[in-house]
């Protein structure tokens, strides 16, 4: 039986994934069990209650707005403080998740470590401009996810890591924010990134997917 980790499971992207995975499934989650994943400690004691490994991990973790910070309509909005926020939750918090995940990511089997980022994210495909803080802390997160794949591949050979676009999906997170996107159910959006990470090889692996498995330029 495939076992599976999912990251953010209290959120509506997350406990939709965990519902519709078939298999073991373990959540961690700020609500459940106290993750704070803008600090390391909490993530390293979360990971520490973790027994054995893990066939996918799926971080269903993020955040548009944070502490009362809108995305930016426009560069003069810009504050250190949204920027350094948006950092901690939508790069940072990602990117050590992993660093704690190599452990229990198995070397003698296909495995799978996917993280929601956003379409936002990509510098190619930014052409009007604003919602600066979200859009750099997802570009970062793109890079991270990138550079890890590169190194993963010497350690676990099988493994693929991913960055993935939800699409605009009906959650609280988007509903002030979707406008004229076309929308999904939560539980939609999550069988189309099941979906796509069943179909992921060891040649997509440090790359960045919409929820139809297409390539999203960086």
């Amino acid at each position: 039986m495939k076992r599976h980790l999912i990251i953010g499971a209290s959120g509506g992207i997350g406990s939709a994934v965990a519902r519709t995975l078939t298999g073991d499934i373990v959540t961690l989650s700020r609500s459940a069990n106290g993750l704070d994943i803008t600090d390391e400690a909490s993530i390293a004691q979360a990971f520490a209650t973790l027994d054995g490994q893990f066939d996918t991990i799926f971080v269903a973790t993020g955040a548009l707005v944070i502490d009362g910070h809108e995305p930016e309509k426009s560069i003069k909005s810009l504050t250190a403080e949204a920027l350094t926020n948006q950092f901690l939750t939508n790069a940072i918090g990602p990117a050590l998740i992993l660093k704690h995940a190599l452990p229990v990511l198995p070397k003698d089997r296909r495995a799978v470590f996917a993280t929601l980022s956003a379409r936002v994210g990509s510098i190619g495909d930014n052409q009007i401009g604003g919602w600066h803080s979200y859009r750099a802390a997802k570009a970062a997160l793109n890079q991270l996810i990138h550079g890890a794949a590169i190194e993963l591949k010497r350690t676990h050979k099988q493994a693929i890591c991913v960055a993935l676009h939800p699409g605009t999906v009906e959650t609280p997170f988007t509903a002030k924010y979707a406008g004229h996107h076309k929308t999904v159910p939560a539980s939609q959006a999550a069988q189309n990134l099941i979906n796509v990470m069943d179909g992921l090889t060891t040649d997509h692996t440090g790359g960045f997917y919409d929820y139809a498995g297409t390539e999203i330029p960086w």
